[in-house]
């Protein structure tokens, strides 16, 4: 029997990447070395760490503000010294938390429609760490958890509502590289510097699996949702950039390990849970290449790679609920670019025909809101993320919530204790958040509305057919406006060419009456010369007329002197007898 190779069918065998047609220009991106993204995107803002000379400070614009950025445009600027990273909350758009190099976790709120003054003052300031933090990030279902580690090695959880730490975990030797979380927010992953992997209960803070870093020294690691797996990024035992995925249960040996290149720069891990997509992207790379991710072997599928031709210095991410279905977005990058100093958002696009709604490539993903309280989640509680359909496009009151099958409750005798009652009653700090426009529609993100599970009804043919009427009318405007503007414009290139040539003959004519001008100029001085040497030297004049001729003929010698007339009248009258 001949060997015939293995085909994979897959949805997002021809995903691409289009780069944006409108940037965010002229935006001063740090020059850190530190290795993070620098970035953070939610669908209102867009925030960026930038250069700033006396403590720290991060730029948040409106998502919707592209073009060039004022350079005295206001900032957040309250820490002492740089900022190291940023994060958006996940159940509040208006709520961003910062680490920085002065050992303090800041948690700002940011007004709507952005920043009109400097913004100096935080929500809340959490102190805890005795060195700079370097990382921090959100819990993934419960609000108000801060998880922070920095230099000191430890790694700490902030109940950000009361202002402090309820968790210190001191299991990692050297500096933590990286931090993720599986969607119930239970199991928490680490890449240390001591090149080795940590799986973590993250209420605990116990080791529950544990690897060195021989062979592959992991840098960066993210959990890939619920299969029980993780991915790592690394340095492997020749020198070579390496990815690799793990049983989260097994970290003995590798699933598989795939060598890249041998470049120096680091490797960020973006994992989209809901398409297993997985992207690795390359600091000072060009390239973004993107996995598919299954639970059987080969467990890690090359999709393809976007290319660019400015490298990245560190990368966004728009959660999913931000994305444009009606192109079938499925991931959006913004990539930062520091010598042009330019974000440039890229959209990793599935090719579809239809312009109607892909169910398959969007099920249903985590919304804004939490599902857990801090305490609830704390005394043990476990529930999965709130998951809503992008179906509408908003992400209201009126969307489907449906709680995610996770894991069973294992500790509901200790969440018993906690009285329904006071859990409710308790001040959320996530304030409601105002109507959310995504995609073109509007609904309430309040964390704290009753949801009735139903769907929007579809309208009606007529409403369709009105659309679509409104549509044709629109495209017909358009079309004229269109037309109007390429007459406008040729116009306009017609009267600079007639400009240009009348100034060119313009310019010609002033020429030829300068030399004009030159030569009777250069006429008169020669005749003012002749006259003053007449004035200075008559004889010499009268010399010169009388020396003119040298052979005169006996007439004009006659005529010039009066002997050779008297002697040639006598010579003649003599000849004549």
């Amino acid at each position: 029997m001949s060997w015939r190779p293995q085909y994979r069918s897959s949805k997002f065998r021809h995903v691409f990447g289009r780069p944006a047609k409108h940037c965010y220009d002229s935006v001063p991106i740090t020059r850190s070395v530190h290795d993070n993204h620098f970035c953070a995107v939610n669908p209102r803002f867009l925030a960026v760490v930038t250069e700033c000379a006396g403590g720290g400070a991060f730029l948040v614009l409106p998502l919707q503000q592209t073009g060039k950025v004022d350079p005295h445009y206001p900032r957040v600027c309250g820490h002492q010294a740089i900022v190291l990273d940023i994060k958006w909350s996940p159940f509040n758009d208006f709520i961003i938390a910062s680490a920085s190099d002065d050992a303090t976790v800041r948690v700002w709120e940011i007004p709507e429609g952005g920043l009109h003054q400097q913004l100096t003052e935080p929500l809340a300031t959490l102190r805890g760490h005795s060195r700079r933090v370097s990382l921090i990030e959100w819990h993934p279902v419960a609000s108000g958890l801060l998880f922070s580690t920095g230099y000191d090695c430890k790694v700490l959880l902030w109940d950000v509502e009361k202002r402090t730490a309820v968790r210190s975990f001191d299991c990692h030797g050297d500096i933590v590289l990286s931090m993720s979380f599986d969607c119930a927010g239970n199991v928490m992953a680490t890449a240390c510097k001591d090149k080795s992997m940590r799986v973590i209960d993250a209420r605990t803070g116990a080791v529950l699996k544990h690897r060195d870093g021989t062979p592959h020294r992991a840098q960066k690691v993210v959990v890939l949702g619920d299969t029980k797996m993780l991915a790592s990024t690394g340095i492997s035992w020749s020198n070579q950039r390496q990815i690799a995925v793990w049983h989260q249960e097994d970290l003995s040996k590798p699933l598989v390990a795939l060598d890249l290149d041998g470049i120096s720069g680091l490797l960020f891990l973006f994992f989209d849970s809901d398409t297993r997509m997985l992207f690795v992207v390359g600091k000072g790379d060009t390239t973004i290449r993107y996995y598919e991710i299954s639970t059987e072997k080969p467990f890690l599928h090359f999709l393809g790679e976007y290319h660019s031709h400015q490298p990245q210095k560190g990368m966004g991410m728009m959660p999913k609920r931000g994305v444009d279905t009606a192109v079938c977005e499925v991931f959006r990058f913004y990539k930062l670019i520091v010598p042009k100093g330019t974000i440039e958002p890229i959209s990793m696009i599935v090719p579809r025909r239809s312009e109607a709604y892909q169910e398959d490539i969007y099920p249903l993903t985590a919304g804004p809101q939490p599902a857990l309280s801090a305490d609830e989640w704390l005394s043990g509680v476990n529930k999965g993320p709130m998951l809503v359909s992008l179906k509408d496009g908003a992400l209201d009151a009126s969307t489907s919530v449906v709680v995610a099958p996770g894991r069973p409750d294992l500790s509901a005798a200790t969440a018993a204790g906690v009285p329904r009652e006071a859990a409710q009653a308790q001040r959320s700090f996530l304030r409601h958040m105002d109507p959310v426009v995504v995609n073109g529609h509007e609904g309430a993100n309040d964390s704290n509305d009753k949801l009735d599970g139903k769907h929007r009804p579809p309208p009606d043919d007529d409403r369709l057919r009105q659309q679509e009427q409104e549509i044709r009318n629109l495209r017909s405007q358009l079309a004229i406006r269109d037309a109007r503007i390429r007459q406008l414009e040729l116009e306009l290139r017609n009267l600079h060419n007639s400009a240009s040539r009348a100034v060119v003959h313009q310019h010609q004519r002033y020429q030829q009456q300068h030399q004009q001008q030159a030569q009777q100029q250069h006429q008169q001085q020669a005749q003012q010369q002749q006259q003053q040497q007449q004035a200075q030297f008559p004889l010499a004049t009268v010399g010169a007329q009388v020396a003119a001729p040298l052979f005169l003929t006996p007439a004009d010698a006659s005529a010039r002197h009066p002997v050779l007339a008297r002697f040639n009248s006598a010579a003649s009258s003599h000849s004549s007898a």
